[in-house]
C-alpha cells in the first residue's frame, strides 16, 4: 500500500487524482472557457504532478488538493503563454498561485445553470447571460474570485483564504457580499426563475 499523509508519507499520485477528480475537473472546466481540451490539460497536469510529487513530502507539506490546484494553475498559465505568447496575461488571475481567472462568461453560465435546450427560450437565456456577465464584470475582482472559488469550485472558506492569501474573515466577508449581490442580480433578470 502506498504511503499517505496520515502515516507520514506523500500521497500516491494516482490516489490523489482519484480522490480529487471531481473537484479538479470543476476547476479546470470553469477556467478553460473552450480554449484548451480538458483531457490534454489533465494529461499535462498528471505528468507535472508525477514529476513534482516529492513536494508533498516533509513536515511542511502543503494541503494535497490546494497543491494539485496550484500545479494545475501553473500548467494552465504555461499553456496560455504557449498559445497566446508571453505578453498575454489578461486571463491569468492577479492572485498569486491561483488558476487563470474565471471569466464572467463561464461564471455567468455556471450561475444560470444548464440550458433547457428549448429554442423559444434561447434568446431569453442569451439576454440573461449577457446581463449577468455585465453585472459580474462590475463586481469587485476579489469578491468575484471568492464567489468563483466558493460557489463554483466548492472550496471551503479556509481553502479560499489560503489560495488567495487573505485572512479567513476577509474571504468570508467577500463571499457574503458577492452572494448578496449575485442574488439581487439574478432576481432582477427578466424571466429568470431560481432553481428550486
Amino acid at each position: 500500500m502506498a504511503p499517505t499523509p496520515a502515516d507520514g508519507g506523500a500521497p500516491d499520485v494516482e490516489a490523489l487524482f482519484e480522490r480529487y477528480q471531481e473537484r479538479h475537473r470543476r476547476s479546470v472546466c470553469l477556467r478553460l472557457v473552450g480554449i484548451f481540451d480538458s483531457s490534454a490539460v489533465s494529461e499535462r497536469v498528471h505528468k507535472e504532478v508525477v514529476r513534482r510529487g516529492g513536494e508533498l513530502d516533509g513536515p511542511n507539506r502543503p494541503d494535497p488538493f490546494l497543491w494539485l490546484r496550484q500545479v494545475t494553475g501553473e500548467v494552465l498559465a504555461r499553456l496560455h503563454r504557449e498559445r497566446f505568447g508571453p505578453a498575454a496575461r489578461g486571463d491569468i488571475s492577479l492572485y498569486g498561485g491561483a488558476l487563470p481567472e474565471a471569466t464572467s462568461i463561464s461564471l455567468a453560465a455556471h450561475l444560470l445553470g444548464k440550458a433547457s435546450g428549448e429554442d423559444d427560450r434561447a434568446a431569453a437565456r442569451a439576454e440573461q447571460k449577457l446581463l449577468l456577465q455585465e453585472a459580474l464584470n462590475a463586481m469587485d475582482p476579489l469578491d468575484r474570485e471568492v464567489l468563483t472559488l466558493r460557489h463554483c469550485e466548492q472550496l471551503s472558506n479556509d481553502e479560499t483564504a489560503t489560495v488567495l492569501g487573505i485572512p479567513k474573515a476577509q474571504a468570508s466577508d467577500s463571499y457574503i457580499r458577492a452572494l448578496k449581490r449575485v442574488t439581487r442580480i439574478l432576481a432582477a433578470l427578466p424571466g429568470f426563475k431560481a432553481k428550486g
